[in-house]
């Protein structure tokens, strides 16, 4: 081995470091592993490729190879050592230039099985200015199909955690503005301190970075290679200066929002103010580049049953105070629907229905508009025409408008309960709770539609005896023995609220949903696989209230 970098084994620790200045080129290894491409050098029987499971020897080997050449810029090299020669070489040297990397130091870790962890430290250097971008990632060694030497399995992440088959690592002037986010009240959002709002304000400063007043400066980035997905920043080599641009978050709220959905795993909550569409806080956990909060596509479950109920009423089949059927089960086109544990209601209300979220009431009710050739389509038409969903929603950011297509058969009953080909998003349902408590639909907003001359999507008021109305079911299912009345307990009042278990595929429990409102704030979570929507995202959506 020549000097310039050293090799430690220590059991199955080994460390890598790459000295020198730069990527010099050296030969810092003889007798690396090589590539799927040809024989294996050091296999006693080069015709007959090994089986099995890799060793424990072959994992270290091959991991401690394949990173001293990656350190060493030996981009060909450590191609050579991965199950994809083609695709690694040309991410391995986009990663040397691209970035402008100049220096790696890898420490690998002990090998969890055929997983070998270890950290990165990169010097960059751009325009005078260098600095260390550190980070953790993980490789794993697999066995080749054709040679059955032991190889690096390649995939995008092992250079760095956020990089994907499209992405790639850049350094250079930042290609938008720099931005100093701030709520409505002018306190800064920071994706540090409001982790769910990394995304967002990616996404705002390149859209809006341009139109604040601020200036670029030099980073370090993941360039993701689709304008649907923001880029993220990694490190800031110079700062450039920052335009404010003011949204409508509030700070207290997305606070209280971000800790709320710790509470679970796979949460979503998003709060709006009824009286503007302002968007008052976004939060999910986990975090992620997707933004499930806003552009999720899921079954809302019962929370649909607003609309449901909307057009119900709209429709002349029944309002707060009729008389509704409420049987165990009841039978559409074959197939049979049926309520929680089968319960009954008994000379009930259309309220009493709502409240205790009757799943038979919501498709028995409806058939008569068979007779009006609308059973299909007067759902979606009712979502559109009252609640905006399914026009475009232009909020600042990417985000969906929610979808209740045309449906027949069994399907159109499945939708009356928000099951079927219905998907929407906890910034869809939350936009539901806000149109029942302000009687008309405002469309959401993150930012002002005159900094880019957004058409905002539109919807006709609801009358004033549908959305008083909605309001006292929505009120019912708060109190007594409504679904949602032990989530609401201390919420404060006026307030109204909708549950909802929504069934996904395969998977084992249902998905939680709740929406609700509390005075001007209204708010809708979704928890994955959280199961009765009062039980999971009722917590959370009553927490992000209390906080307004």
């Amino acid at each position: 081995m020549r000097s310039g970098a050293k090799v430690a084994i220590a059991g199955s620790v080994f460390v890598v470091v790459a000295g020198g200045v730069g990527y010099g080129g050296y030969n810092l290894w003889n007798g690396v592993t090589g590539g799927d491409a040809s024989p294996d050098p050091r296999s006693d029987s080069p015709s007959s490729p090994r089986t099995g499971p890799v060793t424990g020897e072959e994992i270290t080997t091959t991991a401690r190879d394949f990173l001293a050449a990656w350190a060493a810029g030996e981009s060909d090299k450590a191609a050579q050592l991965t199950n994809d020669p083609v695709t690694a070489g040309t991410a391995v040297l986009s990663y040397r230039e691209g970035a402008k990397v100049t220096k790696a130091v890898i420490t690998p870790g002990a090998a969890v099985g055929a997983t070998v962890p270890f950290t990165v430290k990169a010097t960059i250097s751009y325009e005078g200015v260098t600095k260390d971008l550190s980070y953790a990632s993980e490789l794993t060694v697999v066995r080749g199909q054709t040679t059955g030497r032991p190889l690096v399995k390649w995939q995008p992440t092992v250079l760095h955690p956020k990089l994907t088959a499209d992405a790639t690592l850049r350094t250079g002037a930042a290609k938008t503005a720099t931005i100093k986010a701030v709520d409505h009240n002018g306190v800064e959002l920071t994706a540090e301190k409001y982790p769910s709002l990394r995304p967002v304000l990616a996404t705002l400063r390149e859209r809006y970075g341009s139109k604040v007043g601020g200036s670029t400066g030099a980073e370090t980035w993941i360039d993701s290679g689709s304008e649907a997905v923001p880029d993220t920043t990694l490190l800031v080599l110079s700062k450039g200066r920052p335009g404010t641009l003011k949204t409508t978050i509030d700070a207290g709220v997305q606070a209280a929002a971000e800790k709320a959905v710790k509470s679970y795993a796979r949460t979503s909550v998003t709060a709006i103010e009824p009286s503007t569409g302002a968007i008052r806080a976004v939060a999910n956990n986990p975090v992620t580049e997707f933004n499930t909060a806003l552009s999720g596509a899921q079954a809302p479950g019962s929370t649909m049953k607003i609309v449901t109920a909307t057009m119900m009423m709209q429709h002349g089949l029944a309002k707060p105070t009729s008389r509704v059927e409420c049987p165990p089960t009841v039978d559409w086109y074959g197939y049979t629907f049926e309520n929680l544990k089968k319960f009954k209601i008994d000379n009930g209300t259309l309220t009493d229905a709502f409240s205790r979220s009757c799943n038979t009431t919501f498709i028995k009710a409806i058939g008569p508009l068979d007779k009006k050739d609308l059973a299909d389509t007067a759902l979606g038409e009712t979502a559109r025409r009252s609640f905006g969903i399914g026009e475009e929603w232009n909020i600042g950011v990417p985000a969906s408008n929610g979808s209740v297509p045309e449906s027949t058969g069994t399907e159109s009953a499945a939708s009356y309960i928000g099951q079927g080909k219905i998907t929407m998003s906890a910034l869809n349902v939350a936009s539901l709770s806000a149109t029942a408590k302000s009687g008309r639909f405002l469309q959401p907003y993150l930012v002002a539609k005159e900094l880019d001359d957004r058409e905002f999507a539109k919807a006709e008021p609801l009358s004033e005896e549908v959305a008083s109305g909605l309001r006292t079911l929505m009120k019912a299912a708060t109190t007594g023995n409504g679904t949602a009345a032990e989530a609401m307990a201390g919420v404060p009042s006026p307030k109204g609220a909708k549950t909802g278990s929504a069934e996904v595929g395969s998977q084992a429990t249902s998905n939680s949903w709740f929406t609700g409102y509390s005075g001007d704030l209204a708010a809708a979570a979704i928890v994955e696989g959280g199961g009765h929507g009062g039980d999971a995202a009722g917590p959370v959506v009553a927490r992000v209230l209390k906080a307004g």
